[in-house]
């Protein structure tokens, strides 16, 4: 069938860390066969930053690592009714124009013929619900919402049992351990800094205990401004800025473990919901340890996927305890990779996003 994507970028993973599933799952779908299509405005906020900091060069790495989705930008000219007009299933995320969100559900009621679901990964349903309750979403067949906190939003803003609990997942075309020499006794940490809402907890939990051990620390991200750099530097972290998604696993394999260190509405306001890193980096089979968050879903295993600190003191024990025992880190390895690639690959992902199309399909051709 013929599949199209609305998303912010899929060309930029420049502070957008939604691409990294999206081209994994379009990837996914477009290997069993589907025709996929993936559009992007030609002046997405994230893309223009990459270009502007790295050049045209990265968007023709992104082209160059996945020749199999078909990437296209549009402007204020787009026709939506040419784009759409024989597509079967279409995905508008979050991050899309309001504009551009209400004309495709407008599109869909008059039309009819395909399937259209929202795909939500942020917080903005519980930090700005105000902004999302003036999208108008009253064209859409329902919802994909990153984990069930999130669904819950929804369904007490009437969606009922058109909401479906879809998480991220880990690329494994692109997300697996990759052969290196014995990896540093350093930590790596891949995150931005966004605006600052979890300084305190970077420091908590990367900065102090890596500096206490002894341990090199190196930090990769944006939106760094000039002083969270200064602290960077008086703990001693090596910063390297912006990373592709697609150079993560070559980075994992050259460090000892890593950290998740979560952004406070993650702990708090929508708990259970993993970042894609935690995928990504159990996907890679690098030990993880992770700073307090709920995994009230049931994803994973703490505490044999991943090592938990439930404060700095903790993780300065745990970094210790990965320094010291070869056997924990392998075991860890073994029990992430095997979570993964049993429960959380885009493979998984594409299977459950076709039960949902088929389950929404029948009583939408109906009505048309």
């Amino acid at each position: 069938m013929r599949i199209v994507y609305f998303t912010h970028s899929l060309a930029s993973c420049w502070n957008h860390g939604n691409a990294h599933f999206q081209r994994g799952l379009l990837r996914e779908l477009a290997a069993r066969g589907h025709c996929v299509t993936a559009c992007e405005p030609a002046q997405a906020w994230s893309r223009e930053n990459l270009i502007a900091d790295h050049g045209e060069v990265q968007l023709s790495r992104f082209r160059a690592r996945f020749p199999e989705v078909d990437a296209r930008s549009y402007d204020a000219s787009l026709d939506l009714v040419c784009m759409l007009h024989d597509a079967d299933l279409v995905l508008v995320h979050e991050w899309t124009a309001p504009e551009i969100v209400r004309a495709i559900g407008t599109l869909r009621k008059r039309q009819g013929r395909f399937v259209l679901l929202f795909h939500d990964t942020h917080h903005r349903a519980v930090s700005d619900l105000a902004s999302m309750r003036r999208l108008d979403l009253s064209g859409y067949d329902g919802v994909l919402a990153f984990g069930e906190s999130l669904a819950q939003v929804y369904r007490r803003e009437g969606w009922g049992n058109r909401v479906f609990v879809f998480h991220e997942a880990a690329d494994t075309r692109l997300f697996r351990p990759l052969p290196s020499a014995d990896p540093v006794p350093d930590v790596v940490w891949i995150g931005n800094w966004g605006d600052g809402e979890r300084s305190e907890e970077i420091a908590a939990f990367l900065l102090r205990p890596a500096r206490d051990l002894g341990l090199p620390v190196d930090v990769y991200g944006v939106r760094y401004p000039d002083s969270a750099l200064q602290t960077l530097a008086e703990y001693g972290a090596c910063y390297h800025g912006w990373l592709a998604n697609f150079d993560v696993p070559a980075v994992f394999a050259r460090h000892r473990m890593t950290v998740h260190i979560p952004r406070r509405f993650y702990t708090s306001l929508l708990p259970g919901i993993p970042t894609i890193r935690v995928f990504e980096a159990l996907a890679c089979g690098i030990p993880l340890i992770c700073a307090p968050w709920d995994d009230c879903e049931g994803l994973f295993a703490p505490g044999t996927d991943y090592l938990i600190a439930s404060d700095e003191a903790g993780m300065r024990a745990q970094m210790r305890a990965l320094m010291a025992d070869k056997g924990l880190c392998t075991s860890l390895i073994r029990s992430g990779l095997e979570r993964i690639r049993g429960r959380h690959t885009c493979a998984h992902r594409a299977d459950q996003l076709l039960s949902i199309f088929a389950d929404v399909a029948s009583p939408v051709a109906g009505a048309a």
